[in-house]
């Protein structure tokens, strides 16, 4: 059975939080562990809040030890005891993994690191670890009065092709003490080569750990963001990534708005490809209208995906897996993420009985 999921950023992960997931109708919850927006300057987080303490950009968790079974399991019966399952963390922290992305001195050491922090989650019984092997991380996007009665969404108009400065990765700072310049630029096969070597390390280690390891696509979806190579940035490029290793843990967190973004390929197809193999850990499930470089993010019953169609299709591949907001416009009230939230929540549940 498809399972109503909501996710929550590190800041979020309390109790007036997990009410509010509760009473949307959640039942699994999907965590960041790190307090990450990938907006441009000035931004704001999802509750409206500035974020960023260099030029608007967030600083990594320079130092902090990856996150320990203790800290992992307290977080788990915390939610646990509001009557919601966790299902997946997302993202690792920028601090402990900018070498495994950038090909650094740090590789290596990093690397064990990210190995210990996977044994670290199966122990603590958590399922899933999203990730998004990207340089730029989240980039280009704006915010306006994009959605349905000038709700304020997110949207493109076009790439920045302002380059990365040295020290920072992910839209994060994770070294302020490096000489100045910008991050050197790489094609497409060095970073498929990067990613090769992160796979080919951490499945295995995932296998035994009993967790599953899910690639986000680029957002948004160009072949370039800030001079730095993208990795999937069409529907065909995820099989790629599938394929680079044959494994029960190498799964995909599957984001059906920048699917949408891409130019080629469909958003149908790819959802029956990859459903149809069993690869979809769980779901970002948001609408947009347009496709790259121009798109605004919309309410889920708004965009170009028919969204009904798209659970149709996860319902005959037996996918059983969890589908969340991820984010949605804000609404104009005096709690417009809040307001924006439950709205789609609602709809999804109701879609969610209508194919159940």
């Amino acid at each position: 059975m498809i399972k109503l999921g909501f996710g929550l950023y590190k800041h979020m992960l309390n109790e007036a939080h997990y009410k509010f997931a509760k009473q949307c109708g959640a039942t699994h919850l999907i965590i960041h562990m790190v307090d990450y927006f990938g907006h441009e300057k000035n931004a704001k987080d999802n509750t409206n809040q500035p974020v960023g303490e260099k030029e608007g950009w967030g600083t990594a968790g320079i130092g902090t030890p990856i996150w320990s079974v203790e800290e992992l399991k307290a977080i788990k019966a915390e939610i646990n005891s509001h009557g919601l399952e966790l299902e997946a963390i997302e993202n690792f922290d920028p601090a402990h993994w900018h070498d495994i992305l950038l090909d650094g001195p740090k590789k290596l050491e990093q690397m064990e690191n990210l190995k210990q922090l996977i044994r670290n989650v199966g122990e603590a019984g958590i399922p899933i670890f999203g990730y998004n092997f990207s340089l730029a991380g989240v980039s280009s996007r704006i915010t306006g009065e994009f959605a349905r009665g000038g709700a304020m969404s997110v949207a493109m108009e076009e790439g920045d092709d302002t380059p990365i400065p040295n020290g920072m990765v992910w839209n994060m700072v994770y070294d302020e003490n490096v000489p100045e310049g910008v991050m050197p630029e790489i094609d497409h096969d060095e970073l498929w080569n990067r990613v090769a070597y992160f796979l080919k390390e951490l499945l295995p280690v995932a296998e035994e750990a009993g967790v599953k390891l899910a690639a986000h696509p680029d957002d948004p979806p160009l072949p370039y963001v800030r001079k730095t190579p993208r990795l999937v940035y069409q529907p065909d490029l995820y099989q790629k990534l599938i394929d680079i290793k044959d494994s029960k843990a190498n799964n995909l967190e599957f984001c059906l708005g920048s699917i949408a973004e891409m130019t080629e390929g469909d958003v149908y197809e790819a959802t029956e490809q990859y459903s149809r193999q069993q690869k979809i850990a769980y779901i970002h499930f948001r609408n947009v209208i347009g496709k790259v470089p121009k798109y605004r993010e919309v309410f889920v019953d708004e965009g170009d995906i028919d969204m009904l169609e798209i659970l149709k299709i996860l319902k005959r591949n037996n996918f059983d897996g969890v589908i969340i907001p991820d984010h949605t416009p804000q609404m104009s009230c005096d709690a417009p993420w809040h307001a924006g939230m439950a709205y789609a929540m609602g709809y999804m549940k109701a879609l969610i009985k209508q194919v159940e």
